[in-house]
This record gives structure tokens, C-alpha cells and sequence, in this order.
């Protein structure tokens, strides 16, 4: 699976998890994970979402300190690898 495939199946698992209105068709590598409004509680939403669409588990921790969704989709390949 790489990166852009990523990408595309992440969005759905984060506009799923958000309650933000926002264009989520504009979502790419280089948007901040701030701007996506999650707070702890639908950060967890996201992590189980990864988990069903990906099949791969990822904590908290692995996830607290990223700054863009691109370097999530990094993890998420280097998990899926």
C-alpha cells in the first residue's frame, strides 16, 4: 500500500471522527493535525478507526507528538510494511 492509497482511506477515518465542518477534500501530507480540530477523546475515535480500516494498531503515543497528516500516513506505511 503506498502513501497516496494511505491517504485516501485516512480521510474517510478522519472526517468520520471529526465533528469539524471542514473541506475535507483538501486534506493532504501538509495539513497540520491541529488544524483538524481533534481533541484526546476523538483521537482515540481516529486510532480505532485506522485500526478497522488498516488493520494496524497504533497508541497514543505513536501519534501525540506528529505534526501533519503526512507524517501519519510515514507511520502508518512503515507500520504496514
Amino acid at each position: 500500500m503506498d502513501e497516496g492509497e494511505i491517504l485516501e482511506r485516512l480521510r474517510g477515518v478522519l472526517e468520520a471522527s471529526s465533528t469539524q465542518a471542514l473541506d475535507w477534500s483538501a486534506l493532504s501530507v501538509a495539513t497540520t493535525v491541529e488544524s483538524l480540530g481533534f481533541d484526546s477523546l476523538s483521537i482515540l475515535d481516529v486510532l480505532y478507526g485506522i485500526e478497522q480500516e488498516f488493520g494496524l494498531e497504533l497508541d497514543a503515543a505513536d501519534v501525540i507528538d506528529l505534526k501533519t497528516v503526512g507524517e501519519l500516513v510515514a507511520v502508518m506505511a512503515q507500520r504496514a510494511a
